[in-house]
């Protein structure tokens, strides 16, 4: 059990060193191959795994990480709170969501005790999420815990920018070291249409704050709304032309609430289109078979574009994500409704071992791909806010 150290200057010493302790790059390697061949060659599926060798490490990753199809999950979202400072129209209906109690969401202790058994079983990304992540007063606390985790690699952040600013420099010394930042729209009042709420501002202070602080890249995620915001690509394009900015086109996604339309979809075909048209020298990045968007560099330009395609596009073959939520709850894939508590057997005594055959259960479970975008608009699942993204 890793306990909640209350004094952050205790851990300041310790963080150096392990933040700069690295897990090896674990892939999944297939022995035998089953299924189609997506168009850029990649096998969808494999039926048995070979992890790489790796002499840094002193034993592979966990078998409690490897479903059945031979995805090893090495990255694991946490998120850290159900609230919000905005109410943004995809992510939750206006009049908000019911919070959990704070009695039954995880405590920094078991927070960072469940990180510590993922990390230890082979997790080397942990991205913090939420509702909004900075709303927590104790968010560089549990970013300089986290970030001491023997075995991580990655401690990154989603955020909506509203306060980010001006605590960046803070988390980024307690081991912050990767940053996306949510911006749907360049126009001010477009922002408050989205957002139900103002600080367009403020979104734009935290991207600059970023950048002046060594992030490279700064990532800025952009849900694309046909009607709403897909006349603004290329003004989002433009973010790269001279800073280390990777602006990252989102498809729109069901989850309740949100008021999903097929109608409202702006497929990655068509987002690539209007970038092709106005600029030239377009080229694809090698993406990792775990990447989850379709990367790209501009002539000319610093930073990159990206498209992350989960309804036209899926990338479920090598997905390599799970998901804690802020109540306990362990969920293995975005859009599935499946989920399991960690949080009980935690606070009922479960030993390490206890608490990783659930997770393994769990993992092992987890389907081949999602069921597609209009059986998701059908089924139950959770709020965007509730689930973390």
């Amino acid at each position: 059990m890793v306990l909640f150290s209350k004094s952050v200057s205790a851990l300041r010493g310790l963080r150096s060193s392990a933040v700069g302790y690295e897990v090896g790059s674990y892939l999944v390697r297939s022995c035998k191959t089953g299924g189609s061949l997506d168009h850029y060659g990649t096998s969808m599926y494999t039926t048995c795994a070979k992890l790489c060798e790796d002499p840094s490490k002193e034993s592979s990753p966990s078998d409690m990480l490897i479903d059945s199809f031979g995805r090893l999950h090495t990255y694991l979202r946490i998120s850290l709170t159900e609230r919000c400072n905005l109410r943004c129209q995809y992510c939750m209906p206006a009049e908000g969501v019911e919070l959990t109690p704070s009695s039954q969401l995880l405590s920094p202790n078991e927070i960072v005790s469940l990180a510590n058994l993922f990390v230890t079983s082979g997790v080397n990304k942990i991205r913090l999420t939420g509702g909004e992540p900075t709303i927590r007063k104790d968010i560089e606390d549990i970013c300089l815990q986290l970030s001491s985790l023997k075995g991580l690699k990655t401690l990154a952040m989603t955020t909506n920018g509203i306060t980010l600013a001006r605590k960046l420099p803070k988390l980024k010394e307690f081991g912050l070291n990767s940053i996306n930042i949510s911006l749907d729209t360049l126009v001010p009042a477009k922002f408050e249409f989205l957002t139900r709420r103002k600080g367009h501002e403020k979104v734009l202070e935290s991207i600059n704050a970023a950048i002046d602080l060594g992030y490279n890249p700064v990532k800025v995620n952009c849900v694309v709304m046909r009607g709403v915001n897909d006349d603004e690509i290329c003004d989002f394009v433009e973010l790269t032309r001279s800073r280390p900015i990777n602006v990252r086109f989102i498809e729109f996604m069901p989850f309740d609430g949100n008021v999903w339309n097929v109608k409202k979809l702006v497929p990655y075909y068509e987002m690539l289109d209007k970038v092709v048209v106005k600029y030239q020298g377009l080229q694809r990045i090698q993406d990792h078979p775990s990447e989850t968007a379709k990367n790209y560099r501009i002539d000319g330009h610093h930073g990159t574009v990206s498209f992350i395609t989960s309804m036209t596009e899926h990338f479920c073959a090598g997905c390599n994500r799970l998901r804690l939520l802020a109540d306990g709850n362990f969920k293995v894939c975005l859009f599935g409704p499946s989920e399991v508590s960690l949080r009980d057997p935690l606070r009922a005594g479960a030993e390490e071992d206890e608490l990783r055959e659930i997770i393994s259960s769990a993992v092992k479970r987890k389907k081949a791909a999602h069921a597609g975008m209009f059986d998701i608009a059908k089924t139950a699942n959770r709020p965007m806010v509730h689930i973390g993204g």
